[in-house]
């Protein structure tokens, strides 16, 4: 399939015009990689909307709200918002690698901090913290599961047991 040119944008660069419809544009300060790899969880769960509504449906919400096309805007962002957005970022990225994969919680600041991430680390820690208790997510330092309150340096998050 060849490639499209993209939709023309609004003049503030914030939504794009289809058919005359204005949309939420893609945040343009995500990666390509990650945000590649977003794009192609939305396809995916886009596609299983048709054979599996109830499960595909908080995929694609997921999906939007981690590109920016949902949820706070993301040239205006709140902090609840950023919050939402992160939680929606590990799981998209998480739902889109292996099984047995994990993330970095720097990978969701990342997409949502552009090139400010860093400073928002501490809330993506504070973020993936809420998913390991509720238990979408394990938090693992060097292969094995730690409490993230007492975790020092790096750690990676992989699909819990409420997954």
């Amino acid at each position: 399939m060849p490639d499209q040119d993209p939709p023309p944008l609004t003049d503030d660069g914030h939504h794009i015009v289809v058919n005359g419809r204005k949309w939420r544009a893609t945040d343009p300060d995500i990666p390509d990689a990650l945000r590649k790899e977003l794009v192609a969880e939305l396809m995916s769960a886009r596609r299983d909307v048709r054979t599996d509504a109830a499960s595909a449906r908080p995929r694609v919400q997921d999906a939007k709200v981690a590109l920016g096309e949902r949820g706070d805007p993301w040239w205006d962002p709140t902090i609840d918002g950023r919050r939402t957005r992160l939680a929606a970022t590990m799981r998209t990225l998480l739902r889109h690698r292996d099984a047995e994969a994990t993330i970095c919680p720097s990978d969701a600041a990342r997409v949502v901090g552009g090139a400010s991430w860093r400073d928002l680390m501490d809330t993506a820690r504070s973020v993936a913290a809420e998913l390991a208790e509720q238990g979408v997510v394990v938090v693992r330092q060097r292969g094995a599961d730690v409490d993230l309150a007492t975790a020092v340096g790096p750690v990676r998050l992989a699909r819990g047991s409420r997954w």
